[in-house]
């Protein structure tokens, strides 16, 4: 797989102009949600050269192949040819199905991702992960391919609500977390509210690359990124068709972290200070609520969709230690079970 540039800048109009000032695309289109229209795409419209501007509906709930669909019939009135250009200007939701798209459109043309949001800009903009929920399971579908450059600009974070922000700082958390001690204590003296993030941004994407370079297609170490994500990804799927109870990402993958960091003491060796300390930070940072036990097995048969696993066995990834993770455990219904309770306990207190 290609290694793309990833350039973190403070002109993010410069940075699209250079990368356009030497291709000659027969056609460009600009994929947009509602917020990302409103509040992005004025920030560089005046260097895009003249484009189509295609629309979707912003939310998890619309990654879909219903909506690559839509994008598929934009490209397809628009004569698109494999010449073109896509420019993904929105979180991980439009990086993810717009490459996807792209990607899949007469076998594929260039794409680049502008990401708008902490979670995109340090999580989905390294890696080359592309794909579309299906059924309720998340990223069910899709591939590696990766877009011929992504730009990160901090300055799109202005017009981000908090709980947008605060999801997006879940994946910094656990890049410590997995990988390096150091980085997860400066991170918890860090409040994402109101700091300059663009260091954060940019040490997280090194901690994220240099796993992703070692194991460009998950056969290895690349799976302690989805540290946190077998349960957090249940916990997001289920949740997603109750609008009420609707979880971010980032919310989910919280509570993943905290019923893994159990699961990691039982299973992998982390110490009870560890777990302690990992628990009542993200307990601190995200306020999670309780999850009735009633529902623990609807949400735990979804793991067993979980692209991980093998032979119908649930594999997780775990800490040994903050800043150390191993992969491959295998984990028994019962203990994530368990793992649930303690989450619960741990917030009732």
């Amino acid at each position: 797989m290609q290694n793309h540039s990833t350039e973190i800048t403070r002109d993010i109009k410069q940075s699209i102009s250079n990368y356009l000032s030497d291709k000659k695309y027969s056609k460009i289109a600009v994929l947009v949600d509602e917020n990302t229209q409103k509040h992005c795409l004025p920030k560089v419209i005046d260097v895009l050269p003249e484009h189509y501007l295609i629309t979707i509906k912003s939310g998890e709930e619309n990654k879909h192949l219903g909506t690559c669909e839509d994008i598929w019939m934009a490209m397809t009135e628009a004569s698109f040819d494999r010449k073109a250009l896509l420019i993904n200007l929105g979180g991980g939701v439009i990086g993810d199905m717009g490459g996807f798209a792209a990607s899949a459109y007469k076998r594929g043309f260039d794409f680049i991702n502008i990401p708008t949001t902490l979670l995109s800009q340090v999580d989905a903009s390294v890696g080359g992960k592309l794909g579309v929920d299906f059924h309720g399971f998340k990223n069910h579908i899709g591939f590696f391919k990766e877009p011929k450059t992504v730009l990160i600009h901090s300055d799109f974070f202005e017009s981000l609500p908090k709980n947008e922000l605060r999801s997006g700082f879940a994946e910094v958390i656990k890049h410590g977390l997995i990988y390096d001690k150091p980085y997860f204590e400066k991170v918890k003296t860090i409040n994402p509210y109101n700091a300059d993030l663009t260091e954060l941004v940019s040490e997280s994407i090194e901690i994220k690359k240099k796993v992703v370079t070692e194991d460009p297609f998950e056969s290895g170490i690349r799976k302690i990124l989805n540290y946190g994500h077998t349960i957090g990804h249940a916990v997001e799927s289920y949740f997603l068709e109750k609008p009420k109870e609707k979880l971010l990402h980032g919310e989910a993958i919280a509570v993943g972290m905290i019923c893994e960091a159990y699961l990691s003491k039982k299973l992998t060796g982390l110490s009870k200070e560890d777990l302690e300390e990992i628990s009542d930070y993200l307990i601190e940072v995200y306020q999670p609520k309780v999850i009735e036990s009633s529902l623990f097995d609807d949400i735990l048969k979804l793991t067993l969709q979980d692209k991980k696993n093998e032979g119908g066995i649930v594999q997780f990834s775990l800490l040994k230690s903050i800043g150390e993770c191993t992969v491959n455990i295998p984990v028994s219904t019962a203990d994530m079970v368990d793992s649930l309770f303690y989450f619960n306990q741990k917030i009732s207190k």
